[in-house]
């Protein structure tokens, strides 16, 4: 088990340097200790710096406005936070964060979907897909749920599903809705899954206009019943789904009803979305960077925000704008808390933005972070692929989608 603590009680109110407030960044480090029971006290080291961007395919640095970084180490980055902003100290933080590595595998195990059960203190999640995973001879996405004992270290097992290829969830009706990504003989969409054994499944949704779904990849539910999914193209392309039929598009789902309407489109490849606290705005992330077999830095590492309009008893998307585009990696999963910072798991850890798109901060973690929950009460469980952390934050730091779903506080979320 790895430990990262740190003390920011006497953090200075602000720094500033010649660039202006803009690039001021707190780079707070920590040490990570691996399979020590017992901790030494570790010492907080505050390091200020502003270093330029680093173009992808140049070897020089460029001096430009909006680009200052904080890293711990640029070749090793060591488990820890960073804060951009004193919001981030005071608001997320809390007087004593601390990053905890609770279960590690030799293969990709805690990739996606990460889903809290309340009244299991459990989560559940899914693994990476086997053809990019050396270390799984199936050929289906494990899924796996991850169980707090009463000494708080935490247990994991792998559940028997019929899902194919599950990628993303959310909590629905006493269980969890999945987004199942779909094979070369069954077909992706949406399954609800419940959550006590033997764990049957029902499929809600599995095509649109009498198409296939792509690869169905993260969803998200409205406190009006509807449900919101995106739909990319990337099982086409990792070799798991035949040939797309349709474009990589976001869209709506009325299960009352059963109807179906694309909400949202000209994305490369929209992947994570989350509602705003209110639910008067909706993120999308966009992947596209991470394209067919490769990284093509020209592509979108991106988050969107829409505004969520209501006509004739209908919700849909409008002004789309750009919110915050990702540093390092691609910005993936996305969740906000009660205070409407925006969350997303990107390639060194989970970047936070406060909900005018100001970089605030980062909970670091090496080898970055696909997905992520908040549980308990300054909570937040990471998949980190090969492991799992947990970030302890400030009590305070809540997220929104269970308070919205009315699951939230007494000691649960």
């Amino acid at each position: 088990m790895a430990d990262a603590r740190l003390s920011i009680a006497n953090l200075p109110k602000k720094r500033r340097d010649t660039f202006g407030k803009q690039h001021e960044a707190i780079a707070i480090s920590a040490k990570e200790v691996l399979e020590v029971p017992v901790m030494e006290d570790l010492i907080t080291k505050i390091d200020i710096r502003v270093e330029p961007l680093i173009r992808p395919g140049k070897v020089s640095k460029e001096e430009m406005t909006l680009t200052a970084k904080a890293l711990p180490s640029k070749q090793n980055p060591q488990p820890g936070f960073l804060a951009y902003d004193d919001s981030f100290l005071e608001d997320v933080l809390g007087s004593d964060p601390k990053l905890t590595m609770i279960l590690e595998k030799e293969w990709k195990f805690a990739h996606e979907a990460p889903t809290y059960i309340p009244e299991q203190d459990a989560v559940y999640f899914t693994s990476s897909p086997p053809l990019l995973n050396s270390g799984r001879k199936d050929s289906n996405i494990a899924i796996f749920k991850a169980s707090r004992k009463q000494d708080s270290s935490w247990s994991c097992e792998e559940l028997a599903t019929n899902i194919a290829m599950g990628n993303g969830s959310i909590n629905y009706k006493n269980g969890i809705l999945f987004c199942s990504q779909g094979d070369k003989t069954a077909p992706g969409g949406l399954v609800y899954m419940q959550t006590t054994a033997p764990y049957a499944t029902k499929t809600l949704l599995d095509g649109f206009h009498g198409r296939l779904f792509n690869s169905v990849n993260d969803v998200v539910t409205h406190s009006d019943g509807s449900i919101w999914f995106t739909d990319p193209t990337y099982g086409y392309e990792q070799d798991f789904r035949l040939k797309p039929e349709l474009p990589c598009q976001v869209y709506k789902f009325e299960p009352e009803t059963g109807e179906v309407r694309v909400v949202a489109d000209g994305f490369g490849r929209p992947n994570g979305l989350c509602f705003s606290p209110d639910e008067e705005t909706m993120y999308i992330t966009d992947t596209d960077q991470i394209h067919g077999d490769g990284v093509d830095f020209t592509r979108s590492a991106t988050i969107y925000a829409f505004d969520v309009l209501a006509r004739h008893n209908s919700r849909f998307l409008a002004n789309r704008r750009l919110f915050a585009m990702a540093d390092s990696g691609v910005p993936d999963g996305i969740k906000v808390d009660r205070k409407g910072n925006v969350y997303s798991g990107c390639g060194d850890g989970v970047n936070v933005w406060n909900a005018g798109g100001r970089l605030i901060g980062k909970i670091v973690v090496p080898g970055g972070v696909a997905n992520f929950c908040f549980t308990k009460p300054g909570e937040i469980f990471m998949l980190n692929e090969e492991r799992v952390w947990v970030a302890r934050v400030g009590r305070g730091t809540e997220g929104a989608l269970l308070w919205n779903l009315g699951l939230g506080r007494d000691g649960r979320q």
